[in-house]
């Protein structure tokens, strides 16, 4: 069952957006390795950079379960599905470009605990030669879960 949807437009600096937990400092600089950029996804403490086809705003929708959602995979404009584990001490989530102003980025009430993260990169390939205008998109969808699974690609093309 879907419990909140957020659509919002992220500035992704530096080619990325963060989703983190809101007490930690989200530092993901020795994250971003050649593997990390390959997958659009790198990982830290309680945090999540999620990388983007652009370096301009990007679409952003998040979708916050109860339990985990059946999984996307007959639409032809996900180019990648990538899933990984997000740890919450506190219970506000924060939004954000790499480069917000962190004290007024968005938050989001889900809990402390354990969720599991799916990211669905979309129209991956309708960016123009320029790279400043595109269609790219990006939907993460959030659950609690019991037990950490790491990354998985689901999909890559």
């Amino acid at each position: 069952m879907l419990l909140k949807e957020i659509h919002t437009e992220l500035f992704a600096n530096y080619f990325q957006f963060y989703i983190q937990d809101e007490m930690v400092s989200g530092d993901l600089s020795g994250s971003w390795n050649d593997e990390a950029v390959d997958r659009l996804l790198a990982l830290g403490n309680g945090t999540i950079g999620i990388g983007t086809a652009r370096n301009m705003d990007a679409s952003v929708i998040i979708k916050i379960y109860e339990a985990e959602p059946q999984l996307q995979d007959n639409d032809n404009s996900i180019h990648m599905i990538n899933e990984c584990d997000l740890e919450m001490n506190s219970d506000r989530m924060v939004i954000a470009g790499c480069t917000d102003y962190f004290p007024e980025a968005m938050r989001v009430g889900i809990g402390k605990g354990l969720f599991r993260v799916r990211i669905y990169y979309k129209d991956l390939d309708k960016i123009s030669d320029d790279g400043l205008d595109g269609e790219d998109s990006y939907e993460i969808h959030i659950w609690p879960t019991k037990e950490k699974l790491g990354i998985q690609t689901k999909r890559y093309r």
